[in-house]
């Protein structure tokens, strides 16, 4: 392999235009077998669905190269699941699961000189999106859908990497009661993106958000679940049926469980129990675990143990075991790893 010049470790996360890109068409009831493209631009009929009325569902996931030179993907198969899951709820029909993978493999094969080199830090995102394509004014599904992946290499998702944020209690709500929270779909983000906007220009890296229905109970941050270590070292998992079915929060708690051996308490928490806790992480496909050592919520400051200079040494060792995994260095789960090539 002959990898792009890149200044690899400080990539940052940001986009980069690779030389392929994957596209499948949905028309007249189905797909078709997709291809490989170069043009990185999409073009719509200024009537289409997903500009109108936002029927877009998306993923994200990473291929890495491991040390022996292969490249693979940390569970594909859930990102697969999660879209047609998601694309159900949005009226939209679901991309086929193993056409998935197989666009997967097509697209990482085909943009392998931008897989970053083992033990850079950086990995190549892949971001998997389905929308609308089809033409509509009044208010309905589009009868027509495209689905597409591209890839850009990247590194941290949030400044510093594995260092402690501070991130604030928005004053704004996610999503509804009942609504589309646990769905990975662009129109959720696009309601976080004014409270983002003011959080950062506060000094945070991010914002947490409450549940919208009584404001007490921890919800997530725009682009992350939220995580915990209570007073006993027990990782505590908020639960709500509003907060996004994170694939990196499921692999902590089985990691949590059967690699550390810690108690996982999966439940409702009350953000005044925060006060009570030593640990806080954020977790999700972009930023594998970032640690949280100060926390705002208008008046009140909560300064959390584990202090704003390195991770909790819970939130640590589980970091450097899912990246352990991710990259080789630590055995498995059956199942997690996609081997592409």
């Amino acid at each position: 392999m002959a990898k792009k010049n890149l200044d690899w470790a400080n990539i940052g996360f940001a986009y980069h235009v690779t030389d392929k890109r994957y596209v499948s068409n949905y028309k007249d009831g189905k797909w078709d077998a997709g291809a490989l493209i170069d043009d990185p631009n999409v073009t719509l009929n200024e009537s289409a669905c997903v500009l109108q009325y936002c029927q877009q569902v998306f993923e994200g996931l990473k291929a890495y190269t491991w040390e022996d030179g292969s490249v693979v993907c940390f569970r594909p198969d859930l990102n697969a699941d999660r879209i047609y899951e998601s694309a159900q709820r949005i009226e939209m029909p679901p991309f086929p699961k193993e056409q998935f993978i197989d666009a997967v493999d097509q697209v990482v094969k085909a943009n392998i000189d931008w897989v970053p080199p083992y033990g850079s830090g950086a990995s190549l995102y892949l971001r998997p999106y389905e929308f609308g394509s089809g033409v509509v004014i009044g208010v309905k599904p589009a009868t027509e859908y495209q689905f597409r992946i591209f890839t850009t290499p990247v590194g941290p998702y949030y400044k510093g990497g594995a260092t402690p944020i501070a991130i604030l209690v928005s004053d704004f709500d996610r999503a509804a009661p009942r609504g589309t929270g646990a769905v990975k779909a662009g129109l959720n983000y696009a309601m976080s993106l004014h409270s983002s906007v003011l959080a950062h220009q506060a000094g945070y890296a991010e914002n947490l958000y409450l549940d919208p229905a009584t404001r007490s109970y921890v919800e997530e941050t725009g682009g992350s679940n939220a995580i915990f270590v209570d007073a006993d070292g027990k990782l505590v998992v908020p639960k709500s049926p509003s907060i996004l079915p994170s694939i990196t929060r499921r692999s902590i708690v089985y990691i949590a469980e059967h690699y550390l051996h810690l108690t996982v308490d999966e439940r409702p928490v009350k953000f005044d129990e925060i006060k009570g806790f030593k640990e806080c992480g954020l977790c999700g496909t972009a930023a594998v675990i970032s640690p949280v050592g100060r926390i705002v919520n208008g008046d009140e400051e909560i300064l959390l143990p584990s202090g704003m200079e390195k991770a909790g040494e819970v939130i640590g060792e589980l970091y450097s075991t899912i990246t352990g995994i991710q990259s080789g260095k630590i055995e498995a789960p059956e199942g997690w790893i996609h081997h592409v090539c």
